[in-house]
């Protein structure tokens, strides 16, 4: 077996009060085509209770970096450089001295708890091992005492009978709480985030980072953040590191990077961010091309193919971060040969954001266009039983209670929400077209109820297709594109020499090259797999496309190609669109209408700006302000609603008000108002043009002590 190669480059001490300190940091992993460069020269001082986000594209060597401070690299890893702990030298430690460390001086997060605990021990034996192993004399009484002081400080409610639970009786908002619990166990110096909030509702990812910040507070440890989420390193981080190709290519503090950024790569990762607090002006700004081959070593600048402002001068040795001199401030430093030139260059400039398509549908009222598909009290209700042999109904399981929307040539509705709160069995119910379900759906002029024969049900499904979520998990790995493309051609009865042309079409239309129609799905990037899905989606001349998280599957900077290619083609195509999206801020640079669910029912619907910047229900209120913004001033300013828990089952709905169990309005109410939400349940009433809401109490306030009152009294002491 191949050991893990530890070589010590000594290199300029850190601060004397830099709790971590890396120098000259790099990774080689070999493969079957060569040794990858995955990290290279990667140097920070991380400070006690401060937090340094990395940022970066997939592949960039964020979680290679953090893995290889962990030493939880395999064996077969090539380690090269230094990483000092308060004075001592980690690299080179056996796994068995890095025990020491791990758990108590350095702790990690990784980004899915539900793999990181072990499902055959409860919450509480696991919270009791990471204490045991650094504390052997800790009586069996003080554990349970601090496991339960664990729980509750981190906002688990009855932390005591918790402790007996498994991590799958668990959300995953609570099972990422639980590991943060784990981490801060032992008082650790320096805390790793790894996409912490990632696999998050937004509502549970503001619950973890306000626990992950309180965890900050009482450990006093400093934080690596590392995220493709610009807007949680702006409301999380003091300092920035950005990484491009496996190494650092600008460094600085959280405002100089957001405000004076000086590498031609932070400035499109800016560009590429929709914001959720301001209305669609623009396009976004795609960086486009991928990352480069880290088989070999990069002889030029590594993002030059990428770059709009590249040069010759680029090509020749890569550049190193030198320091801003013209900022004002200490410690920004950038990788760009360019570096004076971008003193006063806006993002907008570097990066030129394609024009903003315009629809034919642009100057038509909504009122007066075709509707493409009208829902009308659909519902979905599944039965639990009980028992093996004879089986029980014990309740029922409302996913989808009533919903009615119709979706209007030319636009695209969104529906938003928690997981759990319905939005894609509404999908399910919509794509699968039967007959016997309560409610109606109708699709390009054909109804649910009426359409019975084949030939009908196939017309209705040529007018409907769907792009699913994960590209690689929804393309055939066994297919060629061309296959793939044709499927649904031959399906519709179309002519070979007919297939062939239509395919080249697709393949234009999506922005790929034709001549890649005989490579298989693993021979592209992720997003050009998305952008092979929306093809075949567009096979058959479809009048609606459904869109299932469409792009939270990618990176930020791919990301924006693929929803500047969606307006594209709603625009040039006159399609709609049917969206369901957990980010609000990419449904609020797409859609035109939105709707937002909760436990089965729409609470509020229309207009996606009035929606937004005008929102009446305390639900959607908590929504957008959970959504983190890419701008530290603004996050520092802004009002967040914290909901408290998590969403109710809905075999448990309340009679009334499904949210009253989580509204800090209801919190707030005298008792002699709350029975108006306990009773009755809210109509959705007009405010406004096109714009609806299910509140009783639209108008009152939330004041920064209602919130913090509601908090300690259901969060378990946040």
């Amino acid at each position: 077996m191949t050991t893990v190669e530890r070589l010590h480059v000594p290199g300029t001490r850190a601060p004397g009060d830099a709790v971590l300190s890396v120098r000259d940091l790099n990774v080689r992993f070999n493969s079957e085509n060569g040794v990858v460069h995955a990290v290279r020269g990667v140097d920070f001082d991380l400070m006690p209770g401060k937090t340094l986000g990395i940022v970066g594209e997939s592949g960039s060597g964020k979680s290679v970096t953090s893995m290889a401070i962990m030493g939880l690299l395999p064996d077969a890893a090539e380690i090269d450089g230094s990483v000092m702990l308060k004075g001592q030298e980690l690299l080179g430690l056996s796994d068995s001295q890095m025990c020491k460390y791990r758990g108590s001086e350095l702790a990690m997060i990784f980004q899915d708890p539900l793999s990181s605990l072990t499902p055959v021990f409860t919450i509480g034996d696991q919270i009791v091992e990471a204490l045991t192993v650094h504390n052997p004399k800790m009586s069996s009484k003080a554990k349970a005492a601090r496991a339960v002081e664990l729980l509750r400080l981190v906002g688990i409610p009855s932390p005591e009978a918790r402790l007996k639970s498994f991590p799958h009786e668990f959300s995953g908002g609570m099972r990422q709480r639980v590991m943060i619990a784990i981490a801060i166990a032992n008082d650790p110096r320096v805390l790793i985030a790894d996409e912490p909030t990632t696999a998050l509702d937004v509502t549970i990812q503001a619950q973890v980072l306000e626990v992950m910040h309180k965890a900050q507070e009482e450990t006093g440890a400093a934080l690596i953040m590392i995220t493709h989420d610009l807007g949680v390193v702006a409301g999380m981080a003091d300092d920035i590191m950005v990484m491009y190709a496996g190494k650092p290519v600008e460094t600085g503090t959280v405002d100089q990077l957001y405000y004076s950024p000086r590498m031609p790569y932070t400035m499109g990762l800016l560009g590429a961010v929709p914001r959720v607090d301001k209305s669609a002006q623009t396009s976004l700004v795609p960086i486009e091309g991928m990352p480069p081959n880290l088989l070999t070593a990069p002889t030029g600048c590594s993002f030059a193919p990428r770059c709009p402002l590249a040069g010759p001068e680029c090509l020749d040795g890569e550049p190193a971060l030198l320091t801003v001199a013209d900022d004002g401030g200490a410690g920004h430093r950038a990788a760009c040969v360019k570096l004076a030139q971008l003193a006063d260059v806006d993002v907008h400039e570097v990066f030129k954001a394609p024009p903003v398509p315009v629809s034919r549908f642009a100057g038509v009222p909504r009122e007066e266009r075709g509707t493409v598909l009208r829902l009308n009290d659909v519902k979905k209700h599944f039965p639990l039983m009980k028992g093996s042999l004879f089986k029980k109904r014990i309740g029922t399981v409302k996913a989808v209670d009533g919903i009615s929307f119709d979706v209007r040539e030319g636009e695209c509705f969104s529906i938003v929400g928690e997981s759990g709160c319905g939005k894609t069995t509404t999908l399910l119910e919509i794509m699968e077209f039967n007959k016997d379900q309560p409610g109606e759906v109708e699709i390009g002029g054909l109804n649910s109820k009426s359409a019975v024969s084949g030939s009908q049900k196939q017309a209705m499904r040529k007018e409907l297709q769907m792009v699913f979520q994960d590209p690689t998990g929804a393309l055939d790995p066994r297919f060629t594109v061309y296959e793939v493309l044709a499927e649904p051609l031959q399906n519709q009865g179309m002519p070979k020499e007919q297939i062939r042309k239509r395919i080249m079409e697709l393949m234009r239309l999506v922005g790929l090259q034709p001549d890649h129609v005989n490579r298989f799905p693993n021979q592209f990037s992720g997003g050009q797999r998305q952008r092979i899905g929306i093809a075949r989606a567009l096979a058959v001349n479809p009048k609606l496309v459904v869109l299932d998280e469409p792009v939270s599957a990618l990176d930020v900077s791919v990301q924006a190609g693929v929803i500047n290619l969606l307006d594209k083609l709603r625009a040039e195509l006159g399609l709609s669109y049917l969206m369901v999206a957990h980010d609000l801020s990419v449904v609020r640079h797409i859609s035109n209408r939105v709707a937002v669910m909760y436990l089965g029912k729409i609470v509020e619907i229309g207009d996606v700006d009035s929606v937004f910047d005008s929102p009446r229900h305390p639900y959607t209120r908590a929504l957008l302000s959970a959504i983190p913004v890419p701008d530290p001033e603004a996050e520092r300013t802004r009002e967040r609603i914290i909901l408290s828990g998590d969403l109710p089952t809905p075999l448990d709905a309340p009679q009334g008000c499904n949210f009253a169990s989580r509204c800090p309005i209801f919190a707030a109410l005298p008792e002699e108002k709350r029975s108006t939400c306990l009773d009755l349940e809210p109509p959705l009433e007009s405010g406004g043009t096109d714009h609806r809401f299910a509140c009783f109490f639209p108008d009152r306030e939330l004041d920064a002590d209602m919130l913090v009152q509601h908090e300690t009294a259901d969060a378990g002491g946040l």
